[in-house]
């Protein structure tokens, strides 16, 4: 950053931040929060204060608090040398925006990776009585990489004992060497303790490989899985593997995610996932013909998992970066560049199809509802505005179950404004499948890829059909049929969807309940140096 864009920056930080406002929403349980008026910009999901953010990195709990690290580079809104930014929260919505946790130093960029509580004091790097937070990440070298070198990506680890606040980087980095492959990177490391080891998952390539520690600094190598599972039309990324119980009963089934760029469903980026089983060395999927996507828009990537959650809790809790690699650095946003998806609990559940994986959001976004406009029954041909409502609602979250007749085509549920722009979310009944598309949502100047429909198959049974709705200004997440099918997408309309419509195309539908909830802004708080 060049001195006068700094000196631009001491001057538009300030405005942007006094051009917020502050509200406090009524009840206990609820908190107090700000409204910023960035165009564009998320009210209730994550986003750095300022530059370029993907991948959420290093997600662990630890003394009350969640802590997201991401990478991060704070000096221009496109990518560039990878940092790891910071920020914690008590409630997974609200968050503590931190100094950078992670810079870059000789041995490269800090690219993606995970963070553990080393509660038994394995690695030496804390002590008994203060156990130490250990991040394990890849070092990307820049200069080997430039020399055409393929040993470029290397693992290293950092330390924390004073709850993630300050760090300090492994004096014998790295603590995995390179054995010769271009892409070597995003270690998830998770301590198993039916053999009593850590273990990493690495992607590699085109597959991942499992490597096991009694220390978190000296790593052999256990097995390799996924030369011949899944999709692989690009680069194998961010990888994730846990346990899960299958229908919250006592059969255990293993998870593990898996980021592609390119190759996704509809171009670029997407996770796909497997479900099977592992035994402290070896990942065996249960199905090695079949490719399961975690979420059937286009923005949702890099995903992956807290560890540490309480057993109390018992959530496996996932964030994802919601943007895609074919326009992420292009999207039309001035001061920041991308959003997180909201935490969502992930689930296994069993349906006709098999085991699937299932995403629900967090139960703490009941912290930030407000008030509710109810709808009647009703019959729905053609389109029906929903008037009469108190608030906006391109900060909302929307519940509707329709009733699936013989003639229904395609229903669903519309955002719209003055412009002619809108984002319709809705169910495609000779498709069987849901579907987001944002066709005329607004800009797409950007990006020959942006547009488009995206549709998730439904496997569930019946005729209700049920849709769980969150618009965040540029965003929509469909959570549907209980969360058996998911499509995230982001969109950026010339002004904000002022009114919300429903839809029959081609027949009549009937609307069972619906209801529509805004939801309250957590605002942008401001670096702390706690």
């Amino acid at each position: 950053m060049n001195n006068l864009t700094r000196i631009l920056l001491l001057f538009i930080i300030p405005l942007f931040y006094n051009s917020c406002k502050k509200e406090t929403v009524p009840g206990d349980e609820n908190l107090s929060l700000t409204k910023n008026s960035e165009k564009h910009r998320p009210q209730f999901h994550f986003t750095p204060p300022e530059m370029w953010m993907n991948d959420p990195n290093g997600m662990v709990y630890l003394n009350g608090e969640y802590h997201l690290f991401y990478q991060h580079y704070p000096d221009s809104t496109i990518w560039g040398p990878m940092h790891w930014g910071h920020a914690v929260s008590k409630h997974l919505l609200e968050w503590e925006h931190l100094p950078i946790a992670l810079y870059p130093d000789s041995l490269g960029y800090i690219f993606s990776g995970s963070a553990v509580f080393d509660e038994r004091n394995t690695s030496g790097l804390g002590s008994k009585e203060n156990p130490p937070l250990v991040a394990i990440y890849t070092y990307h070298n820049v200069k080997g990489e430039k020399a055409g070198e393929i040993d470029y990506q290397t693992q290293g680890i950092a330390y924390s004992v004073d709850s993630g606040r300050n760090w300090e980087k492994y004096q014998d980095n790295p603590v995995l060497d390179n054995p010769g492959i271009k892409d070597f990177r995003d270690p998830k490391v998770f301590w198993h303790d039916e053999t009593s080891k850590w273990v990493m998952i690495l992607a590699v390539d085109d597959h991942v490989e499992m490597f096991g520690s009694k220390n978190l600094k000296s790593w052999y190598k256990l097995s390799e899985f996924g030369k011949t599972a899944g999709a692989h039309g690009g680069v194998w990324e961010c990888p994730d593997l846990f346990p899960l119980p299958v229908d919250d009963k006592d059969l255990q089934k293993w998870v593990m995610l898996l980021s592609i760029n390119p190759g996704g469903l509809y171009g670029g980026s997407a996770t796909q996932y497997f479900v099977g089983d592992f035994d402290g060395e070896t990942f065996k999927n249960d199905n090695p013909d079949q490719t399961l996507w975690l979420d059937y828009g286009k923005d949702n990537y890099a995903g992956v998992t807290w560890s540490n959650i309480p057993e109390s809790d018992g959530r496996r809790i996932f964030m994802g970066w919601m943007s895609n690699w074919q326009y992420a650095q292009a999207v039309p946003t001035i001061a920041w560049r991308s959003a997180m998806t909201l935490p969502r609990s992930l689930h296994l559940k069993t349906t006709n199809d098999g085991i699937r994986l299932v995403s629900l959001p967090v139960k703490e976004i009941n912290g930030i509802r407000n008030e509710t406009h109810d709808l009647q029954e009703q019959k729905i041909t053609g389109k029906i505005e929903v008037t009469d409502m108190s608030f906006e609602v391109t900060t909302s979250e929307m519940i509707f179950e329709f009733e699936l007749t013989e003639n229904a085509s395609e229903f669903g549920v519309e955002l719209f404004n003055g412009l002619g722009q809108s984002i319709s979310v809705g169910f495609n009944a000779s498709r069987n499948s849901f579907y987001v598309d944002r066709t005329n949502s607004g800009n797409h100047n950007f990006s020959e890829d942006f547009g488009g429909i995206h549709y998730a198959p439904r496997i569930s049974r019946g005729n209700t059909i049920k849709m769980h709705l969150f618009f965040d200004v540029a965003s929509v997440e469909l959570f549907a049929d209980d969360g058996t099918a998911v499509i995230t997408d982001i969109f950026f309309p010339d002004e904000l969807y002022k009114g919300v419509r429903l839809f029959s195309n081609m027949g009549t539908v009937k609307l069972k309940s619906g209801k529509i909830t805004e939801l309250n802004s957590i605002g942008l708080n401001s670096l702390t140096d706690k």
